[in-house]
């Protein structure tokens, strides 16, 4: 069986596990960049901010910030990339593939309360428009409804990637590197399959199947 690194913390990830284990393949859940590089591919999860300051901005409004796992979850994408090997990146996964290579992060939206998760009601839910010729074109044609759960948003995007989803608003929902098997999203995929597929949005197991694909070669 295939394994997949899910660089966080344990308790925290519990959807990710589930779905993981819905595609019939092995998480295992780590914070050290050795071992998440021993996995066939990796799953940069969702959770607090990332650090300003790397990527060189000062503080204003990044909140619940672990440099250690930032670290860690940088250092372990940089093994990934280095070996040509899958990445999926979801929400602050997204923003930390952006991050490696050289883009920023919007550390407070404009639009943020059309995006921020709903406390006690849950995620929010808006639609997004997937670029012709991208995966999530391919998976879901233009027009998606996804869940959302964020506050911040990519910048200036990374060299090498590519924009290939955004809001309504303009905020980028989805990217791909040019050459190298990496994607991510800002919505969560694993929230939306399998025992937690909803109604209001796209399914996200073929998305989830999408990244499995690649484990494939």
């Amino acid at each position: 069986m295939k394994t997949v690194a899910i660089v966080g913390i344990e308790k925290n990830l519990k959807h990710y596990i589930a779905a993981v284990h819905g595609l019939a393949l092995e998480p295992v859940v780590t914070t050290a960049p050795a071992a998440a590089a021993a996995c066939d591919g990796l799953l940069l999860p969702g959770g607090g901010d990332i650090d300003p300051a790397l990527f060189h901005a000062e503080n204003c409004g990044s909140t619940d910030i672990d440099r250690p796992l930032d670290e860690a979850q940088l250092e372990a994408l940089a093994r990934f990339v280095q070996a040509e090997r899958p990445v999926l990146g979801i929400c602050k996964g997204h923003q930390v593939i952006n991050v490696y290579f050289g883009g920023t992060i919007i550390q407070d939206l404009a639009t943020a309360p059309a995006h921020r998760h709903l406390g006690e009601a849950g995620d929010n839910v808006h639609p997004l428009i997937a670029y012709s010729g991208s995966p999530l074109y391919d998976l879901y044609g233009g027009h998606i409804a996804v869940n959302s759960a964020h506050h911040q948003g990519l910048g200036a995007v990374g060299t090498g990637l590519r924009v290939i989803a955004a809001a309504p608003d303009g905020t980028v929902e989805a990217i791909v590197h040019d050459s190298l098997p990496i994607l991510g999203v800002q919505f969560h995929p694993e929230r939306m399959c399998f025992a937690k597929a909803r109604p209001d949005t796209a399914d996200g197991e073929p998305l989830l199947r999408h990244f499995k694909n690649l484990l494939d070669g």
